[in-house]
């Protein structure tokens, strides 16, 4: 606020943390993209010209092009998206710093109001800034309300009252709490409740400005969700649009979709030719190049994705804006797959005698599940973990096999199944691949299905994840539809030179693959 910096959560503030938050998420996407740029990681790769000079200004413009492209991204395709006022790291300088300032200017505040008589500079000024909130919530048909707020909210009149000692704030604060209640959404009604239990001025007109505060939230997430319909239509063009604009300064921008694509291309001839005997004719040879369509590359490339060496390869560009997505969707599957992994191996350990019980199988999912959590990071210790999973799941079986009359484990069906656990830690382990085959293919079907509205059947062995693994693969094949949807253009540019590449090379020559 410019009469007032010393307010808490004023305008001013906001400005200079929206600031900081573009400034942070400019330098992050700038900062990527320079990851993006082959020449930054394929030192060795010829190119057959180098890319333009490029202006700073441009690269400023291109980088809050990107930025504004993330935002409309992120309010179509997160449903749950919502503003949310930023929040200063505990203990830093600067929240140490903002508290010192905003106690200085409260405690002023009091100071005043305790003269004889009363100064009311301060209290005229928030007066002012919360008649202007109050304006800011009024829509163009609210206009009794809007000559109410001016009536009673008057500065001049107000000044003109302080100075002749007849200025009764309490009244013109009952009428300011009674009017945000008016105006706030209904999930704020128990603060402005609270805000008429508050019987002293000060600490009445910082809670007041608190609820404001969050009353101009709920207006801008309103006004996100209002929006969000018609921003879904016209997303996919704007997104396309702008990352032309940015293509056009960085002609480079699609060698990581390239490399990405031809890799996808080349898995598929690889899986091709391996189910074909030797081609003896050229009928044979034409049968493994006509697996290679467009659809089949690209639907291969995104599961590639939830695959990715995420730390020391860079995402490939018309990805970017969905790498934490995608990174989110890897780690649920490789917690998944642990999870999968452990109900297989404990209900071949125990026989019929668990299957059909109820609520058996949600309680494994949940001890994996907790046990996995930081599965991500660096100082997760994988074996510790299953070590501890096998015995709780050990411990678990014995529990629900004699509550339902069955005899314990012996202590050597226990070692078995706790090493059988342990074991899928082992990269090469039998059973955790056959079960990522499977999450694999079921992903691949859903995804070749999705436009069809048929959900594929669920491979066997992974009925008890089913509901986990259907819910994965609906965020998945969301991100995809959507993804396919803004980029196809480039897709299939790249994608059309890739397969006339690639076709006279896969005629009678499986054998150097």
């Amino acid at each position: 606020m410019s009469q007032n910096p010393h307010k808490p959560h004023s305008s001013e503030e906001k400005l200079s943390a929206l600031e900081d938050d573009q400034e942070s998420l400019d330098n992050s996407i700038r900062k990527r993209i320079q990851q993006s740029v082959p020449g930054s990681h394929r030192d060795d790769t010829p190119k057959s010209s180098p890319p333009r000079p490029v202006s700073v200004e441009e690269l400023m413009e291109t980088a809050k092009g990107v930025t504004n492209m993330a935002l409309a991204h992120e309010i179509v395709v997160n449903g749950d998206f919502q503003i949310k006022p930023a929040e200063l790291p505990e203990h830093s300088l600067e929240k140490k710093v903002r508290e010192i300032v905003h106690k200085a200017f409260w405690d002023c505040l009091e100071a005043q109001l305790k003269e004889d008589p009363p100064t009311y500079d301060h209290a005229i000024k928030l007066l002012g800034e919360i008649k202007e909130n109050l304006l800011s919530f009024l829509l163009p048909g609210h206009t009794r309300l809007r000559n109410q707020i001016m009536e009673v909210l008057d500065l001049d009149l107000i000044k003109q009252e302080a100075e002749n000692g007849a200025l009764d704030i309490a009244k013109l604060v009952e009428f300011v709490i009674g009017m945000m209640g008016t105006l706030c959404a209904p999930a704020r009604d128990e603060e402005i409740k609270k805000l008429k239990d508050i019987h002293e001025i000060v600490p009445l007109f910082r809670a007041i400005f608190s609820v404001l505060d969050l009353m101009k939230m709920d207006m801008a997430n309103f006004a996100v969700s209002s929006i969000r319909p018609k921003l879904m239509q016209q997303s996919a063009e704007y997104e396309r649009k702008k990352f032309q604009e940015f293509l056009e300064k960085q002609p480079n921008s699609l060698d990581l979709v390239t490399d990405w694509l031809q890799e996808a291309a080349d898995d598929l001839a690889k899986l091709r030719y391996k189910k074909l005997p030797p081609p003896s004719s050229a009928a044979g040879a034409a049968g493994g190049a006509s697996v290679l369509c467009s659809t089949a590359i690209q639907n291969h490339a995104y599961l590639k994705l939830l695959k990715w060496d995420h730390a020391n390869r860079p995402f490939p560009e018309t990805v970017l804006m969905d790498q934490s997505r995608f990174q989110e969707i890897q780690l649920e599957l490789e917690q998944l797959l642990v999870a999968g992994t452990v109900l297989l191996v404990t209900f071949s350990a125990a026989g019929a005698a668990l299957i059909d019980v109820p609520g058996f199988a949600e309680k494994i999912k949940t001890i994996v599940k907790v046990l996995l959590t930081g599965m991500h990071l660096p100082s997760f210790n994988l074996k510790e973990s299953l070590a501890t999973i096998g015995e709780k799941v050990c411990a678990e079986v014995n529990s629900c096999l004699s509550q339902h009359g069955f005899a314990p484990f012996t202590a050597e069906r226990e070692t078995v199944l706790k090493g059988q656990i342990q074991a899928v830690a082992n990269p090469d382990n039998t059973i955790c691949k056959l079960i990522d085959s499977r999450i694999q293919k079921f992903l691949e079907n859903y995804l070749a299905s999705s436009h069809q509205k048929v959900v594929p059947t669920v491979p066997g062995g992974l009925g008890p994840i089913q509901r986990e693994l259907e819910e994965i693969a609906v965020k998945f094949v969301r991100l995809v539809n959507y993804n396919k949807i803004v980029f196809s253009p480039y897709y299939d540019a790249v994608l059309g030179k890739i397969l006339t590449k690639e076709e006279p090379q896969l005629v009678g020559k499986p054998e150097e693959l």
